[in-house]
């Protein structure tokens, strides 16, 4: 990885745009720091605290720290994620925008541009129910209507500048660029939780005992990144063949090809639908100053993962369970909606492709049905695996971090894509073709 952005920065061009990526960076950083007006934050922060070992600690660390300092982008760019995941799945309902998603760049370009406008509607639902909820339980330093209307303004305005951070990025940038802005997020958090594992574990312990604490969390944290490395670059090859066809006096055809199938189809959206389901209980309690007892109260410790995995609340670990249900359940849902074996079956018919040993049709769809559902399953237990191995050092241990397997799986996937993308821009600007010679 640092000797591709060595040589990339001997390319003019590249090195212009890695320092435009920085630069952005930079400015996300410092808005993040910058706080909503009239917001109480010392109140704030003591109710975050509260707050932040159970449903509010992923979306603290997806948002670099600015929910918990309540900046101008506390809200970051969830909400175009929400929106790119929400389009995405209607994508596949609406035949009206499976048609614009098929008529090439123009198509593209309209389901962007109401991206946007989705983007900036969430973004003023979740501004407004933040702000009143926040007002009603004395975060807010005067409680009526104009300072309402200014944080729900100051909230969309951040999470609109920052999405459009992202397409500079991507426009200017070395690309991907709301994925680096999620990825800069959680990046900035590291360093806290690194910390507070070692204050926890190793500082003030016997020299044996600091060393051998020490050799476990980075021997979990580097298995933890192979695993998602092996996961996001794993992929199951069928081979195609293609029959020889006549055209005028040639023979054309009669190549080989293959149909990758990622292992990790459908990435980290069934970790962060299974999250959200669970987690929007516990936040709507929590907008809603709920703090009761009874059964409500009891249903809400299953559903926060503060609970999972502590020897003495077992009972709790119920919620896991759910929750690893809820990961395989998404990652087959997602993929069967996003991959469509009966679509490419025909596409390969049409194009005298087939797959050896396999007929053409149904039942190649059939046998491309039943590798995926294999796939997909290992998939989910690798996506499961590294969602769980923190909740379980976390209820086992009280190692209490924001940094989680999701976050983990983020960074991974957003660094190997970039790098791949880097790497490829200077293998167009460094080859040297026929016409040169």
């Amino acid at each position: 990885m640092f000797t591709t952005l060595k040589n990339a920065f001997k390319i003019k061009d590249l090195r212009s745009k890695i320092l435009f990526t920085f630069a952005m960076l930079i400015v996300i950083r410092i808005g993040s720091q910058l706080p909503v007006p009239g917001v109480n934050g010392e109140v704030f922060r003591q109710w975050f605290s509260e707050q932040s070992n159970g449903a509010f600690s992923f979306f603290d660390a997806v948002t670099g720290g600015s929910f918990q300092s309540m900046s101008i982008l506390a809200l970051n760019i969830t909400p175009y994620i929400t929106s790119s995941i929400i389009m995405q799945l209607l994508t596949i309902a609406i035949p009206k925008l499976e048609e614009m998603q098929r008529d090439g760049e123009d198509g593209r370009k309209k389901i962007v541009a109401i991206t946007r406008y989705v983007t900036v509607a969430l973004a003023v639902i979740q501004s407004t129910a933040m702000a009143i909820a926040f007002g009603r339980q004395g975060y807010l330093v005067n409680y009526n209507a104009l300072s309402i209307i200014c944080s729900v303004a100051t909230l969309t305005a951040g999470s609109a500048f920052l999405m459009w951070v992202g397409e500079r990025i991507t426009e200017k940038g070395i690309g991907n660029g709301i994925s680096i802005v999620l990825v800069i997020n959680i990046i900035s958090r590291l360093p806290e939780d690194l910390k507070v594992l070692f204050n926890q574990f190793v500082i003030g312990k016997a020299p044996a005992t600091a060393i051998l604490a020490a050799a476990i969390i980075i021997a979990i944290i580097v298995a933890m990144v192979v695993l998602v490395i092996i996961l996001n670059d794993g992929t199951r090859k069928i081979p195609v063949q293609y029959a020889n066809k006549v055209q005028g006096r040639k023979m054309v055809g009669g190549n080989t090809s293959n149909i990758p199938l990622k292992v990790n189809t459908s990435g980290v959206i069934p970790v962060i639908f299974a999250q959200s389901l669970l987690q929007l209980p516990i936040i709507i309690s929590s907008f809603a100053g709920y703090k009761g007892t009874g059964v409500w109260s009891e249903i809400l410790k299953y559903l926060n993962s503060t609970y999972w995995c502590d020897p003495k609340q077992i009972k709790y670990s119920i919620g896991l369970l759910v929750y690893i249900l809820l990961i395989i359940f998404f990652a087959y849902f997602y993929t069967s909606i996003t991959f469509n074996p009966l679509m490419i079956a025909d596409n390969m018919k049409k194009q005298g492709g087939f797959i050896p040993g396999i007929r053409p049709g149904k039942p190649t769809s059939d046998y491309l049905n039943k590798v995926l559902n294999y796939i997909v399953f290992i998939g989910a237990i690798g996506l499961t695996i590294v969602a769980v191995l923190p909740y379980f050092f976390s209820g086992v241990f009280k190692a209490n971090v924001s940094f989680g397997g999701t976050s983990l799986i983020i960074i991974v996937s957003v660094v190997l894509e970039t790098m791949k993308q880097v790497e490829s821009q200077m293998l167009v600007r460094n080859y040297k073709g026929f016409l040169e010679k």
